[in-house]
């Protein structure tokens, strides 16, 4: 048992990497959950980590990045930025890109750590870059989503979300499906460069923290009003709306026929994605604010406690 693991843990080759708020990331035999080893840090963890060729990556909220070779589990290489860091790292080609709360997003070499570029936002990143077709797409609490080029920083577009957002963008084909503090989740166009659809329910004004899941034609989202709601991706019309006791800032993850998703109520929700009907749920005893990692026919989850 670790402090209050708040981010999704990452299964990888039948080992569980998470990081926590006792400042370590812990490394766990997904068979039977014993540690492995330990990396210890400065700051809490609230990054979840990446793993790809036998580095994980991850920030802390000293605001360090960190390259910590799965097999020395010794530090490759660390990278300095000025704010802490709670966005998710993605690679591609060599390189890492991952966004600060200083309000850059960072691309750095994987083989050293050294700085390719860097791009300025107007606020801080705290969801995490995702990269397709050469382009870094992310969202921003500057109320844009930005295009940035893959090989060099340079911004090839930005919309205007109208909000802050604090999510990650979901990304199928040239649409990113995002939410924002301003109670709205949309249906973005990337390359196009406008927003095809805006949903706001006018009953329940809160924000919407989770990032979205995609299933079929719909896309899956939690809300701050304790719902957990699925939209036709094309329309944005509303499908269904399962409600539970708590607030969701996690982010659901569809296996299959269906979604799974953490509340502050204390439990693990399996729903119907056709539906939006309860399958069964898992009572943890303390709120989740981490999303589940799928590996093996198990979740993988930490909460509060």
């Amino acid at each position: 048992v670790f402090r209050s693991p708040r981010v999704p843990a990452v299964v990888v080759d039948g080992v569980v990497y998470v990081g926590a708020d006792d400042n370590a990331l812990h490394v766990l035999d997904f068979a039977t959950g014993n540690a492995l080893w330990q990396y210890d840090v400065k700051e809490a963890i609230r990054s979840s980590p990446t793993v790809a060729d036998g580095v994980v990556y991850f920030g802390d909220q000293e605001g360090v990045f960190h390259a910590v070779d799965v097999r020395t589990h010794q530090a490759k290489w660390t990278f300095k930025t000025d704010g802490e860091i709670v966005s998710s790292a993605n690679t591609e080609a060599g390189r890492v890109v991952f966004g600060s709360y200083d309000a850059f997003v960072y691309c750095l070499s994987v083989n050293d750590g050294s700085l390719l570029w860097k791009f300025e936002t107007g606020g801080r990143v705290h969801g995490s870059p995702g990269i397709l077709d050469g382009q870094v797409i992310v969202a921003g609490c500057d109320e844009h989503l930005h295009i940035l080029k893959l090989s060099d920083g340079q911004e090839v577009s930005r919309v205007s979300m109208g909000s802050v957002s604090g999510a990650s963008a979901a990304i199928v084909d040239s649409k990113v499906y995002v939410g924002t503090y301003g109670h709205q989740f949309l249906g973005i166009d990337w390359k196009a460069g406008q927003v095809l659809w805006t949903h706001e329910d006018p009953d329940r004004q809160f924000p919407i923290l989770s990032s979205a899941a995609i299933a079929d034609q719909s896309v899956i989202v939690g809300g701050r009003d304790k719902r957990l709601r699925a939209f036709d991706r094309k329309t944005g019309q509303p499908q269904w709306a399962f409600v539970t006791n708590g607030r969701i800032d996690a982010s659901p993850v569809v296996v299959g026929s269906r979604a799974f998703i953490g509340s502050a109520d204390g439990n693990l929700y399996a729903v119907d994605i056709a539906t939006g009907k309860e399958v069964w749920r898992f009572e943890t005893g303390a709120p989740i604010n981490a999303s589940p990692a799928v590996a093996g026919g198990c979740l993988v989850i930490g909460n509060e406690d």
